[in-house]
């Protein structure tokens, strides 16, 4: 398979923020108004103008306070099921870009609520985000506009500790591979979420649903399935209305 990767190793991170911070800058993204939740994280989610979200979990093992970091993007699913189901609902705003397996978002286009609501829906990490006033969709471009002209991602270039790699897919599965054997060897639980199935790569070192919730999706396949067979049956939903 070919194309491009992230590998983001939560090992390496010490939530500094600085992707999340180039991310905004790059994209031109305004700042998010926020208020103390009790949590470092900041702001409280994703949304049509953060792409990117350093997320803090506070938990405590073994009768000691431990910090769980998760940089959470979109997946970049090398079968996306976002893309299937605006698909099925006549949308063309979401598209793979061939030459790095991209998901790309048009933002100018306009999605109904209710379209919108199926299409968040679909997705299983709980990425696509919508503004009320444009009706637009919005997440992580992969820096597309960068990578054509040969640059690395804003987050990645911007990360101090080695937590965000990118580069061919085929490059970044060993440098995940290899990384995993290192951290497995002291960490048991260690493991690399749905490798396979995306192209933003996470390693993390405990139970996946320490740092979040949407961190790993057990049947990312069959979800994907269920996406590509909607879009498929939906012209003969739409001519029964019709029809019927």
């Amino acid at each position: 398979m070919t194309g491009k990767s992230f590998f983001i190793d939560t090992t390496n991170c010490t939530a500094c923020r600085g992707c999340q911070v180039s991310c905004k800058q790059w994209n031109r993204n305004p700042g998010t108004k926020t208020i103390q939740r009790g949590s470092y994280q900041n702001p409280e989610d994703l949304s049509f103008a953060t792409f990117k979200l350093v997320r803090f979990s506070e938990l405590e093992v073994n009768g000691q306070l431990r910090w769980y970091f998760f940089a959470d993007q979109c997946r970049h699913c090398v079968e996306p099921p976002c893309m299937y189901t605006a698909q099925s609902l006549g949308y063309k705003s979401i598209i793979r870009d061939e030459k790095t397996g991209a998901v790309l978002y048009d933002p100018k286009v306009k999605v109904k609520a209710a379209d919108f609501k199926q299409i968040k829906e679909s997705c299983p990490w709980d990425i696509p985000r919508r503004d009320e006033k444009t009706e637009g969709m919005a997440k992580c471009t992969m820096c597309i506009d960068r990578i054509k002209e040969g640059l690395l991602p804003a987050c990645v270039k911007t990360c101090p500790t080695g937590a965000m790699n990118f580069g061919d897919r085929a490059k970044i599965l060993d440098m995940a591979q290899k990384r995993l054997k290192e951290v497995k060897a002291i960490s048991p639980k260690s493991q690399l979420l749905n490798a396979e199935t995306h192209r933003t790569i996470f390693l993390v070192a405990d139970d996946p649903q320490k740092y979040h919730k949407f961190a790993l999706v057990e049947d990312p396949n069959g979800i994907t399935r269920l996406a590509a067979i909607k879009k498929l049956i939906q012209p003969f939903v739409n001519l029964s209305h019709f029809t019927g």
